[in-house]
C-alpha cells in the first residue's frame, strides 16, 4: 500500500467513525414529556444484599411500596447554584449552575438536574417502614438563600416513621462549592434497636444532553469507581437488558451519572461498606443508579445517622481530584488517558500565562509542532521526493502499461536508486496520531472551553463557529496541503484527494470552535514547513529529472 492509499484509508476510517457517532446520536430515544420530576411508578426503594445486611446486627425489612406522591417544592440559592427541592423524598429535582449558560441560549442558566430529562437526586432509608424517596417530608423553617458572609446553608426536612422514629434529612450547601452533604438523622423513640440502611440514587433518562454538535457525541450514563476495578462506565442499554457489569460491593469508591462537561456523583466516606446498584424503571425510559450504605444500629432512645457527599457540577479536573480518588476520570479520554492527561496539564499551564483558552490552544499547537518537527520534516521530505519523482513514475507507467510485474520492478528500482521510501511520508505521521487524537479528546472534553471566548466572533470555544469562518479557513488550508502533496498517478485517487477538503470542511462546520482552531493552526504551520522543504527538494531534483528523463 503506497502513501496516498494509506492516507485515504485513514481519512475514510475517521469519517466513518464520525458518521457512526452521528447516526447513534440521531437515533437515540427522545426526552420524556416535561413535567415535575417525581418518583416513577415501580421505583420502590432498593434492597441491600445479604452481604451488606450482615454489617448490621438486626435484620432489615423491606419498605412498603406506595403510590407516587405529589408535594410542594421550594427553592434554595447559593453563590454557585439555584436548587429546587421537593417535599417528596426531600430530593433535589432541579439544579441550575449559575456560572454556566445553555448552549443554545446565553440568556438561560444551564440546568444539570432538570424535569426535561427527569434527572433528579433521590435518597431514602430502607427497612421497618422508614422514609424513602416517595415519602412526604415537612420542611423546618430556615433561610432559603446563602447569607452574606455565611459559609454554608442547611436545609432540614423531617418525617415520622410508622415505628415512631423521628427522621430528619439535612442538605448542606457550601459557598464556592458544588458539593452538597446529604445527611440522615434518626431518633429511635421505640423500645427496640433500630437497624436500617440509607440509599442514594441518581435518576435520569437515557437521552444525551443538549448542546452537543451533530458530529460530536460523548458518553452519557452511570459510572462506578473502586480501587480494585477502577473506572467502569455502564451503558443504559446494558442496564435495560440486565447485562450491566460493574463492581457491586466495595469499601471504597463512588457512583456517578456522567454527561458531556458535567457530572453528579455520590461519594460515601472511605472504609465504609457499600453496595452499588443500577436498574431500569419498568415501562419507562428512566434509569436509576445508586449506592446503599449501612447505618449503625441505633439503641432505643438513642440517635444515629449517616451522610454522603453529593457533587453536582462541572468536570473541573483539579476539583474532582481533591474530592475522591479517580473522580477526575469522568473526563474520559479512554485508552489515551496516559497521553491526554499531560497535554491538558500543559494546556492549563499555558492558559495561566496567556489568560485566554483560545490563545492557549494556539501556543500548545505551536509547541507540539516544534516537538514533532523532526518527524514532520522527514515526512515532508519523503513526500517532496515523491513529488519530484512523479514525472518519471508516470513515464514508467506509460512505458510498461501492459506489464504490471515489470512496472513494479522498475518502480522499486527507481526508489532504491533515488533512496526514496514510498511509505516514508506516512510512518512519521502514524507516530504522531495518538498525540493528536489525545489532544482532540482534551479539547472536546475540557469544560473550561465551555463559554470561553477567543477573539472577535468566537465567543464560545465549545460551540461551533457561528459564521463558519474557521471551517472555511481549514478547507482552504487542506486544499493547499493537497496541492503540495505528490499527485496520485491514479486519476480516481487524485479526485478523491481533492474532494477531502470539502468533505472534512463540511464535517467541521459542527465541530467545537476550539477543535477547529487547533486544526487550522496545525495546518498553517504544516503548510509553511512543507512548502519550504518541497521548494528545497524540487530545486535540487529538477536538474536530475531533466538529465534522467
Amino acid at each position: 500500500m503506497d502513501t496516498r492509499r494509506l492516507i485515504l484509508v485513514l481519512i475514510f476510517t475517521f469519517s466513518s467513525f464520525m458518521l457512526w457517532e452521528s447516526w447513534q446520536k440521531y437515533n437515540q430515544p427522545k426526552p420524556l414529556a416535561n413535567g415535575a420530576p417525581s418518583a416513577a411508578a415501580g421505583s420502590a426503594a432498593p434492597q441491600p444484599s445479604a452481604t451488606l445486611q450482615a454489617t448490621s446486627p438486626a435484620a432489615v425489612g423491606g419498605a412498603p411500596t406506595a403510590p407516587a406522591a405529589v408535594g410542594e417544592t421550594f427553592g434554595i440559592q447559593t453563590d454557585l447554584v439555584n436548587a429546587t427541592i421537593s417535599a417528596v423524598g426531600g430530593d433535589i429535582v432541579h439544579l441550575d449552575l449559575l456560572n454556566y449558560k445553555e448552549h443554545d441560549s446565553q440568556d438561560k442558566t444551564f440546568a444539570l438536574l432538570d424535569a426535561k430529562h427527569h434527572y433528579a437526586m433521590q435518597s431514602g432509608l430502607i427497612g421497618d417502614g422508614m422514609p424513602t424517596h416517595r415519602t412526604i417530608f415537612r420542611r423546618v423553617d430556615g433561610p432559603s438563600k446563602l447569607a452574606d458572609g455565611a459559609d454554608e446553608l442547611k436545609v432540614r426536612l423531617e418525617a415520622t416513621a410508622p415505628n415512631g422514629a423521628e427522621v430528619a434529612k439535612i442538605l448542606t450547601f457550601r459557598r464556592g462549592s458544588y458539593l452538597v452533604d446529604v445527611a440522615w438523622e434518626i431518633d429511635n423513640k421505640g423500645d427496640k434497636p433500630l437497624a436500617t440502611h440509607a440509599y442514594y440514587q441518581l435518576q435520569r433518562d437515557s437521552v444525551a444532553p443538549e448542546g452537543e454538535t451533530m458530529m460530536v457525541s460523548t458518553f452519557t450514563g452511570p459510572a462506578v469507581y473502586t480501587e480494585t476495578d477502577k473506572y467502569q462506565k455502564v451503558s443504559f442499554d446494558d442496564i435495560g437488558a440486565g447485562k450491566a457489569k460493574f463492581t457491586k460491593t466495595a469499601n471504597d469508591g463512588w457512583l456517578a451519572m456522567v454527561q458531556h462537561y458535567f457530572v453528579s456523583a455520590f461519594v460515601p466516606k472511605e472504609n465504609t461498606p457499600r453496595e452499588y446498584y443500577m436498574r431500569k424503571v419498568d415501562g419507562q425510559n428512566l434509569y436509576q443508579a445508586g449506592v446503599i450504605v449501612p447505618v449503625a444500629e441505633i439503641a432505643p432512645g438513642a440517635k444515629g445517622g449517616t451522610s454522603v457527599n453529593l457533587y453536582a457540577g462541572p468536570q473541573e479536573q483539579d476539583t474532582l481530584k481533591k474530592l475522591a480518588p479517580g473522580l477526575d476520570l469522568v473526563v474520559d479520554y479512554g485508552w489515551l488517558t496516559v497521553v491526554a492527561a499531560p497535554i491538558f496539564w500543559a494546556l492549563q499551564a499555558i492558559y495561566k500565562l496567556v489568560g485566554n483558552w483560545g490563545w492557549a490552544i494556539v501556543v500548545l499547537t505551536v509547541i507540539l509542532k516544534l516537538i514533532f518537527f523532526p518527524l514532520s520534516a522527514a515526512s515532508y521530505k519523503s513526500m517532496a521526493k515523491m513529488r519530484v519523482l512523479t514525472p518519471r513514475l508516470m513515464q514508467l507507467k506509460e512505458r510498461y502499461a501492459d506489464d504490471k510485474q515489470r512496472l513494479n520492478q522498475e518502480m522499486m528500482k527507481l526508489y532504491q536508486t533515488e533512496k526514496v521510501n514510498p511509505l516514508g511520508g506516512c510512518l512519521p505521521i502514524l507516530v504522531q496520531i495518538p498525540v493528536f487524537i489525545a489532544l482532540y479528546w482534551v479539547l472536546l472534553g475540557a469544560v473550561e472551553m465551555r463559554g470561553a471566548p477567543w477573539i472577535l466572533w468566537i465567543h464560545d470555544l465549545a460551540a461551533p463557529d457561528p459564521f463558519y469562518i474557521l471551517p472555511i479557513i481549514m478547507m482552504i488550508s487542506m486544499f493547499v496541503q493537497t496541492k503540495l502533496n505528490p499527485t496520485p498517478p491514479d486519476p480516481i485517487q487524485a479526485k478523491v484527494m481533492m474532494m477531502m477538503p470539502l468533505i472534512f470542511g463540511f464535517m467541521f462546520f459542527w465541530f467545537p470552535a476550539g477543535l477547529v482552531l487547533y486544526w487550522v493552526v496545525n495546518n498553517i504551520l504544516s503548510i509553511a514547513q512543507q512548502w519550504q522543504i518541497t521548494r528545497m527538494i524540487e530545486a535540487g531534483g529538477k536538474a536530475a529529472n531533466d538529465a534522467k528523463a
